[in-house]
């Protein structure tokens, strides 16, 4: 998935500093996005300067911004700035805002100084908590600096988190298996609250739509069917591969015409009643197609997934794990492993994902992926609550060596197992969380202040090195 992310660009001056300074930065500025590949909205035809600094600006900013759906704003203080302006728009625009601006220079040889730009930051920090808008604020750097551009690619990507956030609706597929109530959630509560819809379609529906396409000869449902026999090593009969292919297909129509980005379907057991197979396989090709899918109907775990993918720019794709047993050697070391539904795509170097039966259900019932995944970092998420609040727990943990097992999985070692095991019996989470390779951990944690609502949830202690590194005091958290 290519995610695209629109900055709308409202430099802003003060008129006691040097127009001439401020018009050169707003340029070197613009130089920057551009070699960076950012895509974003100038005010060039705003006034003459392309530079916001009088109040009659304000108004005409926050027009094209909103025209043009910007999906963040990015205020660079070519010199002091206009602080009462910037809060303006940002109030009015509601989307994440980034303060920054180029670090001066030593003054001139008359004791004159050129920009100020630092004290102006403060004084945009300032109001901008009186209008009650959060900002992420990157530290006055030089425009050539390497945190700079780390600094706003992050930045990017919490407000491509934001944006995927604030647009998820997710198709549920059937209600959740009865047992299973850690699986309960308060839809209403998740509208009211974030705006997140809830797509019902029930399981008559569902598997109505899978039989009339495994039926078919669908050129969709065929060419799924190639590329499972060419990617995977197939352990089931051909007549299996059509009726997942179909599945797979029929999940993939349903989110398109119910315009979701993400799904959680009743995998267990009704399904393998009705059609006797496990969906796994088709949650394994559409997530690995930039659609996440999450078993048990699991509809935090949907929320989780698509906020995991925004924070990794679609660049690699998530799974969906279980919390599962202790490594036999490791003391800090934990099996994430789920019954066949994660990417094919992550399977270890040198290995081939096989399209296999789960070990959960008879012989019957074909269609889970057996794979060992690759290690190396890892963050691992997981968006819940109760009781009206709402947590995102974040971490990181790293793929080590284990026994081998069945299913989709991995053994990682945490930092303190006791501690992380301690925050999931207590709560308010449950056994489900999504990981994804790499450190999205300081995206998803400037993300949340923007949300409401939703408290960013450390399960190490590094709070202090989280922020540090968004600072720019530090170029890698692990």
């Amino acid at each position: 998935m290519d995610y695209k992310i629109k900055i709308g660009l409202a430099p802003t001056r003060r008129t006691i500093f040097s127009i001439e300074d401020a018009l050169k930065y707003k340029k070197l500025i613009q130089k920057k996005l551009d070699e960076m590949g950012v895509e974003y909205v100038d005010i060039d035809d705003v006034n003459e300067e392309g530079l916001l600094w009088q109040d009659s600006d304000a108004a005409k900013v926050v027009r094209k911004f909103k025209n043009e759906n910007v999906d963040a704003v990015f205020f660079p203080h070519c010199n002091f700035g206009t602080e009462y302006l910037v809060a303006q728009v940002a109030k009015e625009l509601n989307v994440p805002v980034l303060l920054w601006g180029p670090r001066d220079e030593a003054p001139l040889p008359d004791g004159a100084r050129l920009r100020d730009t630092q004290c102006g930051l403060f004084a945009t920090g300032k109001v901008l908590r009186r209008f009650g808008v959060p900002f992420t604020y990157m530290t006055n750097c030089r425009l050539e600096d390497g945190y700079f551009e780390r600094g706003l690619r992050n930045f990017i990507a919490a407000a491509n988190v934001v944006k995927e956030f604030r647009r998820l609706r997710i198709l549920q597929i059937s209600t959740r298996p009865a047992p299973f109530w850690t699986m309960m959630c308060n839809e209403g509560e998740l509208l009211e609250k974030f705006g997140i819809e809830i797509r019902p379609i029930s399981m008559t529906e569902f598997t109505h739509r899978i039989r009339e396409l495994d039926a078919s000869d669908d050129p969709e449902v065929m060419e799924t069917v190639e590329y499972m026999n060419k990617n995977m090593e197939v352990c089931v009969p051909q007549t299996a591969v059509k009726t997942l292919a179909a599945l797979k297909v029929a999940m993939k129509r349903f989110a398109s015409e119910f315009e979701c980005n993400a799904i959680a379907i009743q995998c267990w057991d009704a399904l393998q009643q009705e059609l006797h197979v496990m969906p796994c396989v088709a949650n394994s090709l559409l997530t690995d197609e930039g659609l996440p899918v999450v078993c048990e109907t699991d509809i935090h775990g949907a929320i989780t997934a698509v906020m995991t993918q925004a924070a990794g720019m679609g660049k690699t794709p998530t799974f969906f794990v279980d919390w599962s047993v202790r490594h036999p050697e490791n003391d800090n070391g934990e099996l994430l492993q789920h019954c066949g539904p994660w990417p094919i795509s992550l399977a270890k170097e040198g290995t081939i994902a096989k399209l296999d039966r789960p070990f959960a259900f008879p012989e019957h019932c074909p269609g889970s992926v057996v794979a060992e995944i690759k290690g190396g970092l890892i963050s691992i998420l997981r968006f819940d609550g109760d009781n009206g609040k709402y947590s995102l727990l974040m971490g990181h943990a790293r793929g080590i060596e284990g026994p081998k097992t069945i299913g989709t999985y991995l053994w990682v070692e945490v930092e303190n197992w006791s501690r992380l095991e301690h925050k999931l019996v207590t709560g308010p989470y449950v056994h489900h969380a999504v990981g994804i390779h790499g450190d999205v951990i300081p995206v998803l944690y400037e993300a949340c202040k923007y949300i409401p609502g939703l408290v960013p949830d450390l399960y190490d202690p590094i709070q202090d090195k989280v922020e540090a590194y968004l600072r720019g005091e530090t170029e890698k958290l692990v």
